[in-house]
């Protein structure tokens, strides 16, 4: 996969810039990926807003042309998860999965992943802590490269060595879907097999994360025995542990 990098001193949010500029340029190549070195307003899932400041975070979008059926393209994030991953295993750190589209470092969020659907493809965001040193202003247990390491990271540097793990990743995940990587994601989950709840706005599903469905979707087993398919939710971070199984 060959990217075109586009650096913007500030944008809002680069998933809502990228999908505005697709709609004013369809013929966009493929492998655009538009980065801000300062994001005001970045969008997560449930409509949650990461503020990321002047120079301290690697925030950008991708796009990625196909034909993509609407119930593969929440593992385009997982797929991205899991080559973020082994970018943070090149700097030293243990890095884990959770579902459906964060990773983490010693229990705390490093990275989030937001993918939306558009006509012809789908448009991938992805904001990295790299050089935060304080996280007083999140409201949830995050941490950085910087954090984690002591040391702090040239951010375009780094999206280029990003870049180079999310193209076999993202080929793997055109080619066969979650499929292509399940592997590589399932051995970082630290909760497979373990009890855990997934919140789903005021719906809760409780039970044994078993594993994954064919397109990424997460399965439960009741006392029971009975299996549950869950498409969306979230499983709160302070479930996780932070040593693979």
């Amino acid at each position: 996969m060959n990217f075109t990098v586009q650096w913007h001193e500030q944008l809002d949010s680069t998933n809502t810039w990228l999908i505005g500029e697709l709609a004013r340029n369809p013929g966009l190549p493929s492998g655009t990926v538009i980065a801000a070195s300062r994001q005001t307003r970045g969008r997560g899932r449930h409509q949650r807003v990461w503020i990321s400041p002047a120079g301290e975070n690697l925030t950008f979008s991708l796009w990625l042309k196909g034909s993509f059926e609407p119930q593969h393209l929440p593992s385009a994030s997982m797929a991205v998860a899991v080559a973020v991953a082994q970018l943070l295993e090149t700097c030293g750190m243990t890095p884990t999965l959770k579902w459906p589209n964060d990773v983490l470092v010693n229990g705390r969020k490093i990275c989030g992943i937001l993918s939306e659907g558009v006509a012809g493809g789908v448009v991938i965001g992805t904001g990295l802590n790299v050089n935060l040193s304080d996280t007083a202003c999140i409201d949830q247990p995050a941490t950085s490269i910087l954090i984690e390491t002591g040391k702090r990271h040239e951010r375009s540097g780094l999206l280029d060595r990003l870049l180079q793990t999310m193209s076999g990743r993202l080929d793997a995940w055109s080619r066969a879907g979650f499929a292509g990587f399940r592997q590589a994601w399932e051995t970082r989950i630290p909760s497979l097999g373990q009890p855990v709840a997934v919140c789903d706005g005021d719906t809760v599903h409780r039970g044994i994360l078993t594993g994954f469905g064919d397109d990424g979707e997460l399965l439960l087993r009741g006392a029971s025995g009975t299996i549950t398919v869950v498409w969306a939710g979230e499983i709160p971070t302070e479930q996780n542990v932070t040593s693979r199984v």
